[in-house]
Order: C-alpha cells, then structure tokens, then sequence
C-alpha cells in the first residue's frame, strides 16, 4: 500500500487543488476562503514542524485523489459551513507509536506508516470525525460549548468539556476510553478566522472506536 502513495498524492493534489482553486476563479465573496487552501498554502510538504498540520492535509489530499467524491471534499468548498479539529503532525507521530509501539520521527513515514496500517477507508473514516459540518464553530463558540455533543461528519458525536481554573483547557472526549483525550491547543486557536471553515488545532488523533 505504502508504495502506491506517491501517486495516490500526485492525482489527489491535482484534484482537491483544482477543487480549492475554482471559487477564487470566480468572484468570491468575503469570509469564503476554504480550508483546502489554507493548508496548501505553504507548499504541501512535509517538514520538521511537529506543531503543523502536514500529514492532516496530506491524508485530506490522499483521500480526495482516491475517492473524488468522498464527503472530505468539503474542505475545498468554502462556501459550505464547517469547523476543523486538526490534528498536529505531533498527534500524528502519537497515534503511530500507539499502534505500532515505534517512535517515528520522519513526517512521511509517519504518513506512509498510516496509509500502510489503515488503508485510505479508514483514515477517511478518522478524518470524518474531525469536521463538524454545516458549523462555523469560533473559538468563542467552542468556549460557550461545555458538554455539548457535536455530531461529526462521520456520523459520530464529540463531547466538549471546557475548563476554565486554574487554566484554560478544551478537550473532545471521544470514543477511545483507555488514552487521554485530545486537547486543543490555544495557540493553534481560529485557523481560516473570518471565513465559513475554521479549524482548532488539537493535540492527539480523535478515534471514532475503542483502540
């Protein structure tokens, strides 16, 4: 599987691209830059930065050039309502030693290791239940949303718990029960602001089952 992944992204690039590139081709209204294009911007590689969103957008682009139609390509749309919870390539390199039990510090092999394991239906699935659709949930939004339940684009709910003494701390319980559940990181708060699709970086992977 890992083998097929050069090309995988080579016709994923080309399809979510052309997908992110189509509303600026047209007159497009303020506050509707999408997602896709906000993550692509910095040239869609793979770096040394565990605190950036490199193999979310890789997965975003992989799934897309697999499966055209897959409800992901959302995030190329940004005339559609949708809040991200994206995972940092930090988050990534967790889950990863969680399931294999190796500490893998190359950002592609991390993703090759992900494709290998999970296959492109899975990560699609993980995907899904990281975007709440049809919201634009704000951080200030996010804030107000103690113990809410967020119906995902995976069909699947995530609790928000909102702490705010002696620290601010946001965290989405999910469906795995045995490890520490995902926190947002402040820093990483408001991605896209001002548009109909932001995303709030958080610190671990969302599972949608009980690993």
């Amino acid at each position: 599987m890992a083998r097929r992944v050069p090309a995988i992204l080579a016709a994923s690039a080309l399809a979510l691209g052309t997908m992110a590139a189509a509303p600026a081709a047209s007159a497009k209204a303020v506050g509707e830059d999408s997602l896709a294009g906000l993550l692509t911007s910095d040239g869609n590689n793979f770096d040394k930065n565990k605190n950036d969103f490199d193999i979310v957008t890789e997965a975003a682009l992989a799934i897309v050039g697999a499966k055209p139609e897959s409800p992901v390509a959302i995030l190329a749309d940004g005339t559609k309502r949708a809040t991200v919870f994206a995972p940092t390539d930090q988050a990534f390199r967790l889950l990863v030693k969680d399931l294999t039990g190796q500490t893998i510090k190359s950002e592609k092999k991390i993703f090759d290791a992900l494709v290998e394991l999970a296959g492109v239906d899975t990560i699609e699935t993980v995907l899904l239940y990281h975007v709440v659709p049809g919201k634009t949930l704000t951080s200030k939004k996010v804030l107000k949303a103690n113990n809410a339940k967020l119906m995902t684009a995976a069909g699947e709910t995530v609790k928000v718990k909102v702490r705010m003494k002696p620290s601010l701390r946001i965290t989405l319980k999910d469906k795995d029960r045995n490890d520490r559940d995902p926190r947002v990181v402040l820093k990483a708060l408001d991605l896209n602001k001002g548009n109909k699709q932001v995303a709030h970086g958080i610190d671990r992977v969302l599972r949608p089952i009980d690993l």
